[in-house]
């Protein structure tokens, strides 16, 4: 499905990191008893991923606390009347509790306006994507004149849940153990988007639109455990058939980037930039390989803070701004696969 939009920004993109770093080689010495088991070489895992360190938040620390704070500097570097937020989204895969939605809590701490519409978005790694076309639609049907939506991933759970389950089943074997391999490249981060009616924006970063596109057939390639929360109370296990939701996810995107350009009447030299849901390095080069792209134009951050789920792509977009790497009038693309398998392409220029 293609959208397209006349009256919509991308004001503003912020993202939060934690300061604790857990290296692969790290992570690998308290894999340990699983390795010397199945005798695994040491440093396979940065061999396969290119991940060489990932980020946690503090013990307890839930995923609404650092959203609001991603918000109050979302706020402050737009200087938007918080008055003039007329939906309120949270878009990660962690989140609070089951019920209410995480987004509630955050709202009230942030003191929003109480006719803000609030809700949480899930859709696996493009949460945080979907909602910013969720609240662009409502901008551009003269809904609502600005709106936010933000996530935070905490790994944190998930990565101790995966050791501790790895070196206890003593009845894995090289092939069982692929299943939950792409756990291990998890990493935590945080990351919100206003988007404006242009005749609020201070930037005029428009919002030009995109496509989606999906493949259903193959939605059981990467599953968590049954429903869980954010908190370090859970115990999550996620199991992934990481080689064949690559390839069939990069078909679909393949399918979709053909769609996009179509859409918004770019071509692959006249974009500047692509940012990326990131996964792993066999991935982004299969992925730009597929789509006929230069890897020169993309800005990386899984070498350093891992697959961050739905916060990756616009962390990888916050990071690049911030380093000049977009100017005035530069066409982004913003490039999503999810488990699904769903396929989101953004447009900003």
């Amino acid at each position: 499905m293609p959208f397209h939009y006349q009256h919509v920004c991308v004001e503003s993109i912020v993202c939060t990191l934690p300061d604790e770093i857990l290296t692969t080689t790290e992570l690998e010495k308290r894999l340990a008893p699983v390795y010397k088991r199945l005798k695994l070489p040491e440093g396979r895992l940065e061999l396969l991923t290119g991940i060489r360190e990932r980020r946690l938040w503090p013990p307890g620390t839930l995923p609404g606390d650092q959203s609001v704070k991603t918000c109050e500097k979302l706020l402050q570097a737009s200087g938007i009347d918080p008055g003039k937020i007329g939906v309120f989204l949270h878009g990660s895969v962690c989140r609070d509790y089951l019920e209410p939605a995480t987004a509630c809590g955050v709202h009230r701490r942030l003191g929003l306006p109480n006719e803000c519409t609030i809700f949480d978005i899930s859709n696996a790694c493009l949460g945080i994507a979907t909602g910013m076309v969720q609240i662009a639609n409502m901008i551009e049907l003269g809904q609502i004149e600005a709106g936010i939506v933000v996530g935070t991933e905490s790994s944190r759970s998930l990565t101790e849940a995966t050791v501790r389950f790895l070196n206890a089943d003593t009845t894995l074997d090289r092939k069982g153990i692929k299943r939950a391999f792409a756990s291990l490249t998890i990493g935590s981060g945080s990351a919100a988007v206003l988007l404006t009616h242009c005749n609020l924006s201070r930037t005029g970063r428009r919002f030009v639109g995109g496509t989606v596109l999906s493949n259903t057939v193959f939605s059981d390639l990467c599953r968590s455990d049954t429903d869980q929360g954010g908190g370090d109370s859970m115990n999550p296990l996620m199991w992934t058939d990481s080689e064949t939701l690559m390839v069939e996810g990069v078909n679909v995107a393949q399918a979709a980037f053909g769609r996009f350009l179509e859409v918004t009447g770019w071509t692959r030299d006249s974009i500047v930039l692509f940012v990326t849901h990131q996964v792993g390095k066999a991935h982004q080069q299969l992925l730009f390989e597929k789509l006929g792209l230069s890897l020169e134009k993309h800005y990386s951050t899984l070498e350093f803070l891992g697959n961050t789920g739905s916060v990756a792509m616009p962390t990888a977009a916050a990071l690049a701004m911030r380093e000049g790497l977009a100017q005035s009038g530069d066409r982004i693309t913003l490039l999503g696969i999810g488990s699904g398998i769903n396929t989101l392409m953004l447009a900003v220029e």
